[in-house]
């Protein structure tokens, strides 16, 4: 009777060992089938060597570290599972030995962690991304903005700086720069997208390649024209964007630029030893559909400069913004006295302080 028993006992044992594995490999362990195995049987050790090895080497809330692991590297349904093992571990321990080695604390710690990681492991399997090729993928995109943001090189007797700072320390921003270099025809373009920071960041990457694509690629008078389209076809209510385009013939010095409810560009002439502002005006992007953008034409000769920035340098709340024009305008003096390319970062530093705000300069300059 007792072997029948036995037996009968194996049987259902073995049937319910391959019922489980089953359900492993069809819904928990997919493609991470390693990762959970492994982060469970290091999890089990951990309560194992808590209960039976030297005392002190298996703290019981070292397990945080295999939810903290599972949360980085595990989808859903296999963190799930691994954290019910950590909390049958837990379990074990506190029974085995005494549970004042699992209190309240620890429980809390260790719940919380859970909690923050299965929302991280939700959020990385929407993304369809694991481990660290999140954060990768954004390091990326955010090395191919700055990349955009390069001005190319330009022939002797020409000079050219770009800074840009993103609000609040990001590495994202609304501000960004794209630019063209096509013989002797330069194409720059400053484009400020509404809002700050890494919510404004999102629609910059996108934008800034659709821009950097159209820019050099369609004729110099209906660059703003082909933005706005592009925009009004996929805005989708999400904000406006403002521009200013600059197009240099590098040969005569000869330029035209438009703006799209951008700041004034600034000219440095050399002769009177002043800046002055210019007149390009036009409405914003992403808002009225087939506009049209008019352009100013003017020469840079020897020993003049032009200066292109967003609303970032010269915005203050509750102040009129041609006071932060004439801000500029003195601050402007500076770059004369130091030298475009040297002085461009401190202007950018005076201006920007105390602003929660992106901004974005280009300094362009004849020797």
């Amino acid at each position: 009777m007792n072997a029948t028993r036995t037996a009968k006992t194996r049987r259902l044992l073995r049937s319910m060992g391959q019922r489980l594995v089953a359900l492993l490999r069809r819904k928990v362990l997919f493609r991470y089938r390693l990762v959970l195995i492994t982060l469970v049987v290091i999890a089990v050790g951990i309560g194992l060597g808590a209960v039976w090895g030297p005392p002190g080497w298996f703290p019981p809330s070292s397990t945080i570290l295999t939810v903290l692991a599972g949360g980085l590297l595990l989808r859903r349904k296999s963190l799930a599972f691994l954290l019910g093992v950590v909390a049958a571990v837990l379990v074990f321990v506190a029974f085995m030995l005494d549970f004042g080695q699992v209190g309240p604390g620890l429980l809390v710690t260790i719940g919380v962690t859970a909690v923050l990681s299965y929302l991280l492991s939700g959020v990385r399997e929407r993304l369809g991304v694991q481990g660290l090729s999140g954060e990768m993928m954004l390091l990326d995109l955010r090395d191919r903005l700055r990349h955009q943001g390069r001005l190319p090189e330009l022939p002797e007797g020409w000079g050219r700086t770009a800074v840009l700072r993103q609000a609040g320390g990001s590495s994202f921003g609304g501000d960004y720069v794209v630019s063209n270099r096509d013989g002797d025809r330069l194409d720059v373009a400053v484009v400020d997208v509404s809002g700050k920071g890494v919510d404004a960041g999102t629609r910059a990457l996108m934008l800034s390649g659709a821009f950097s694509g159209l820019i050099g690629a369609v004729p110099v008078a209906d660059f703003l024209a082909h933005c706005n389209d592009y925009l009004i076809r996929n805005n989708s209510g999400e904000g406006f964007v403002t521009a200013v385009h600059l197009s240099v013939d590098l040969a005569t010095g000869e330029y035209r630029i438009a703006s799209a409810g951008h700041p004034p560009a600034l000219h440095y002439d050399s002769g009177t030893g002043m800046w002055g502002t210019s007149e390009a005006k036009g409405v914003v992007l992403g808002v009225v559909p087939e506009m049209t953008y008019a352009s100013v034409e003017g020469m840079l000769r020897p020993g003049d400069a032009l200066m292109l920035c967003t609303d970032g340098l010269i915005e203050t709340p509750g102040e009129d913004i041609d006071s932060g024009i004439d801000r500029l305008l003195g601050e402007a003096e500076t770059l004369v006295r130091k030298g475009f390319g040297t002085g461009a970062e401190r202007l950018v530093d005076t201006l920007s302080k105390d602003k929660n705000d992106d901004c974005a300069l280009v300094v362009l300059w004849r020797d």
